[in-house]
């Protein structure tokens, strides 16, 4: 039997082997080993660490997806802001901004740096002493979000860097995260089957993949990343110019876009767009212009930034395309959310080497601005969407009547209610068939009514088999038509069908929020069910009444009144609450004492005694409030086994931390 050292060293001689193969596929694009010889490495590991579990490391790659979904992403500060790019159309501007930046230094001369840019979505990755310990979406520039479960999924991410000779104690790094058409086109087949919504574009795609909160789920998208700038590393170890860093990310084995280009004037600069603008089809990505970088890093940090872009660097963007067809048919469209989304019908045509049949219209507002109509002869572009979208009316020839947008959602009928200040016009019957499959995935979710075992999967059955028609028919079902459901054992039926009678209790607050009452999410929800003691009390409330609680406002406001006024909606309340027998009111227990009003509490971490979410509802009935993230204003961080970095950010912040036994100690003084 081997040694425990033994053991050991043979799972970082594995860990060592499978991420250099892994850099070899993903990055380099070189694989030397097959998929089964990787796989078998893969399965050897797995084992080991299954059977010596204090052995596992973060920069495992059997760490990459793991763990179970999460209930939020939690925010965090950039170590540097995240601006955006200022963006040039034509050699005009781009010369204009060498003339600005000339003024700034008149004495300098500049080398440029030309890179693709790619249509995806920027995200921050954090390195401490060659560990990938946390990755964040761009936000707000200042502040975004904590994926960094989500982007270990993606392959071509170093848990560990390659050392050739340095590697820094903190870095920060920025890259763009995409989706090849390829894997584009893979997910939208897979959508296209299983009759949902189809992502107008691999950006939209790339994005709604790193915010899922089941990092398995993100792992299957395929996604990718190309890695453009060191934006904070420990002081003296930053190269001279941007074009060395680049250079350096690849030896520390990141994913650097091959086409990144160093020039020694702007004319050589747009010479190479010139290339590009013409060459887009051949890459295998979004590329929609070409980002063009003053070398020197001393240059950058003389000129500096504004509060928006930085003053070293614009996005010269390539010219869209575009086709000219006709309009054959507009049809309006009914999204989960209800949103009408009217589309043309096109004669097809050829765009950007496919053959483009439907154009996306937006919204009644833009067919009325531009008053298009059925057989109309339109320009079409293509910029970074997919979904093209129509420019202008060219021929008004053969023209139709002026399209009437409908007043009934065309699906189910029901009325459409187009809120004030908004463009999109909504069908509010929750129990619209267009609408439903994503709205049961939300009155099951764990901040609603906490469904346990009711995935994708069994939800789609339960609509296409037409068992479920609304909310209050998942109450009818029993063990026997479960256990009918493809891939469901006797055993899952049974659980599925407890959890479902659980939820009849899940009480005022959860039910509020299952609803999908716009613009009430669980904060709202809570405020709501802190108000009103029942579904009907809250019903009778007017828009005036609403607004006077402190942290309604009007849209909110009005979203509610709307959705008590529809009659489809108080029929489903009435079938939830006097056939469903779910539970639609408060016990007296249920009302907040505010021992706690007013502070505000982070948890992180697991708790042994509690679930987050009974964690979560304690606090709030003794007045506290739950959030997401640390901040100045947080009172109290509650930290659990394995926390995340709010413990750390709780720390560097110096709020008061306590243990579960501490958290308990809370409770009984309160």
């Amino acid at each position: 039997m081997a040694s425990r050292d033994d053991v050991k060293k043979r799972i970082e001689d594995l860990i060592e082997k499978i991420s250099s193969h892994e850099r070899k596929y993903y990055v380099d694009d070189n694989p030397e080993i097959t998929d089964l010889e990787f796989d078998r490495l893969l399965s050897e590991l797995k084992n080991l660490e299954q059977e010596n579990p204090e052995l596992i490391t973060p920069d495992s790659p059997t760490q990459r997806v793991g763990g179970k979904p999460l209930e939020g992403f939690p925010t965090v500060e950039h170590r540097a802001p995240m601006l955006s790019l200022d963006n040039a159309y034509s050699k005009e501007e781009v010369k204009e901004f060498e003339k600005r930046i000339t003024r700034l230094l008149p004495d300098e001369s500049f080398e440029y740096v030309a890179e693709l840019k790619i249509d995806g979505l920027g995200v921050a990755l954090i390195y401490e002493n060659g560990v990938f310990v946390r990755g964040a979406t761009r936000g707000d520039g200042k502040t975004g979000e904590d994926i960094t479960s989500n982007l270990k999924t993606i392959k071509s991410i170093p848990l560990k860097l390659k050392d050739p000779g340095s590697i820094p104690g903190h870095l920060e790094v920025r890259g763009e995260v995409y989706l090849s058409y390829k894997a584009f086109q893979t997910i939208n087949k897979e959508r296209e089957e299983k009759g949902e919504p189809l992502f107008a574009n691999p950006r939209n795609a790339a994005a709604g993949s790193l915010r899922l909160l089941d990092p398995k789920i993100t792992a299957k998208r395929s996604l990718d990343i190309f890695l453009y700038n060191i934006s904070y590393i420990d002081e003296g170890l930053l190269p001279k110019t941007h074009f060395e860093s680049l250079l350096r990310l690849k030896e520390w084995g990141f994913k650097i876009n091959p086409h990144n280009k160093l020039c020694k004037n702007l004319d050589e600069a747009c010479l190479y767009y010139n290339r590009w603008k013409e060459r887009t089809e051949k890459l295998e990505y979004d590329a929609d212009g070409l980002v063009v970088k003053v070398n020197s890093f001393a240059q950058q940090k003389m000129l500096g930034e504004t509060s928006k872009h930085p003053r070293w660097a614009i996005a010269y963007k390539f010219p869209a395309r575009q086709s000219r067809t006709i309009i054959r048919k507009i049809d309006v469209q009914v999204g989960r959310t209800g949103a009408l989304t009217p589309v043309a019908i096109l004669e097809p045509t050829l765009l950007s080497g496919s053959t483009i049949s439907k154009a996306t219209l937006h919204n009644e507002d833009e067919i009325k601005r531009k008053d298009i109509r059925i057989g109309d002869t339109v320009l079409i572009e293509k910029g970074g969407d997919v979904i093209p979208k129509v420019v202008k009316v060219l021929s008004k020839e053969k023209r139709a009547d002026k399209f009437p947008f409908p007043v009934k959602c065309p699906v189910c009928d029901s009325p459409v209610f187009r809120p004030e200040g908004e463009a999109v016009s909504r069908c509010t019957n929750s129990s619209c068939p267009a609408q439903l499959k994503e709205r049961l995935k939300h009155f099951a979710s764990r901040g609603a009514m906490d469904i346990d075992h009711m995935g994708p999967a069994v939800i789609e059955q339960l609509v296409e088999k037409e068992y479920v028609r609304d909310f209050s028919d998942l109450y009818k079902l029993d063990e026997k038509t479960l256990a009918g459901l493809e891939r469901m054992a006797e055993k899952s039926a049974t659980n599925l069908n407890n959890a479902i009678e659980k939820s009849r209790n899940a009480g005022l607050q959860r039910f509020l929020y299952a609803l999908g009452i716009r613009y009430v999410g669980e904060r709202v929800s809570q405020i709501l069910s802190d108000k009103y003691s029942s579904i009907d009390e809250l019903s009778m409330a007017d828009k005036e009444n609403l607004e006077a609680i402190e942290e309604i406002g009007p849209k909110i406001a009005e979203s509610i009144v709307n959705f008590f006024g529809q009659e489809s909606n108080r029929e489903l309340i009435k079938k939830l609450k006097e056939e469903a027998h779910v539970k639609t009111s408060k016990d007296i227990g249920e009302t907040k004492t505010a021992v706690l009003d007013g502070k505000q509490f982070v948890l992180t971490g697991s708790l042994e005694s509690f679930t987050r979410s009974e964690a979560k509802s304690i606090l709030e009935k003794l007045g506290g409030r739950v959030t997401s993230s640390v901040s100045k204003n947080t009172d109290y961080v509650i930290v659990g086994k394995e926390p995340g970095s709010k413990f750390s950010d709780a720390e560097r912040l110096g709020i008061k931390i306590l243990d579960e036994g501490g958290f308990k100690e809370l409770l009984k003084s309160s």
